[in-house]
C-alpha cells in the first residue's frame, strides 16, 4: 500500500511535461484565420490566404502567413512576426523577442510594444507610438514615424530600390522622429529621402540625408 502514492505522485510528475507540451503545439492553416484566443500559448502558427491572430496575453513562438495580416494583441508575446504582402499590428504593451519582418506591408507598433529584434519591410509604412525597437529599423520604400516618446536602438536604414519594375520615377520615404523620441546608432540613406525630426528628439550620426527640424506634435 504505501507504494501507491508514490507510483501515483511519479505519474503525475512524468504527465506534467506532457501537458505542457500540449499547451505549445504548432497551428498551421491554408486559406483561412489561424487564432490564439486571449490568454493561451501555442507553438508556431502560420497560415498561408488568411490573418494570424493573438489574442490579449496570449504567448506563442512564430507568427508568420502568406496573404494575410499577423496581429498581436494587447500584452501578447512571440519570438518572431512575419507576413508576405500584409500587415502587421503589435498592440499595447504586446512583445516580440526577435525579428518582426513584413515583404510587402505596413508594420504598427502601438503604446509600450516592444521589439527585441529588427524590424524590417520592403513596401508599406512603418510607425511606432511610445514603443522600443531594440535591433533597428530597415525598408526600401516605406515611410517611417518614430512617434513621440519612442526609442529605436540599431539605427535607421532605407537601402536603395535594386528592383528590376523600378524606372526612374519613384516616391521619396518621408522619415520623421517625432517629440522626445531616442533613435540610437547611424540613420543611413541610400536613396533620397524627407527627413524631419523634432527639435526635443535625440538622433544619432545622419549619412545620406539632410536634417529638416520641426516643432509641436507633428511636422
Amino acid at each position: 500500500m504505501p507504494r501507491i502514492p508514490s507510483m501515483l505522485a511519479l505519474a503525475f510528475a512524468l504527465l506534467l511535461p506532457l501537458a505542457a507540451l500540449a499547451q505549445d503545439n504548432d497551428i498551421d492553416k491554408v486559406n483561412g484565420t489561424a487564432r490564439v484566443e486571449a490568454g493561451q500559448h501555442a507553438g508556431d502558427v502560420s497560415t498561408v490566404n488568411g490573418a494570424v491572430r493573438i489574442g490579449t496575453g496570449a504567448v506563442v513562438k512564430e507568427a508568420s502567413t502568406v496573404n494575410g495580416s499577423v496581429e498581436l494583441g494587447d500584452k501578447a508575446q512571440a519570438s518572431k512576426l512575419g507576413t508576405v504582402n500584409g500587415a502587421i499590428t503589435l498592440a499595447d504593451g504586446s512583445r516580440v523577442s526577435g525579428e518582426v519582418e513584413a515583404t510587402n506591408g505596413s508594420i504598427r507598433l502601438q503604446q509600450g510594444a516592444e521589439i527585441g529584434g529588427k524590424l524590417s519591410n520592403v513596401n508599406g509604412a512603418i510607425s511606432l507610438d511610445a514603443a522600443h525597437v531594440a535591433g533597428g529599423i530597415e525598408t526600401v520604400n516605406g515611410d517611417i514615424t518614430v512617434g513621440a516618446n519612442s526609442h529605436v536602438e540599431g539605427g535607421i536604414l532605407v537601402d536603395k530600390n535594386s528592383s528590376w519594375f523600378h524606372f526612374g520615377s519613384e516616391r521619396v520615404p518621408h522619415i520623421v522622429i517625432g517629440p522626445h523620441a531616442v533613435v540610437q546608432g547611424t540613420l543611413e540613406f541610400r536613396r533620397d529621402v524627407l527627413l524631419q525630426v523634432s527639435d526635443s528628439a535625440t538622433i544619432g550620426p545622419v549619412k545620406g540625408a539632410s536634417v529638416v527640424k520641426f516643432s509641436g506634435a507633428t511636422p
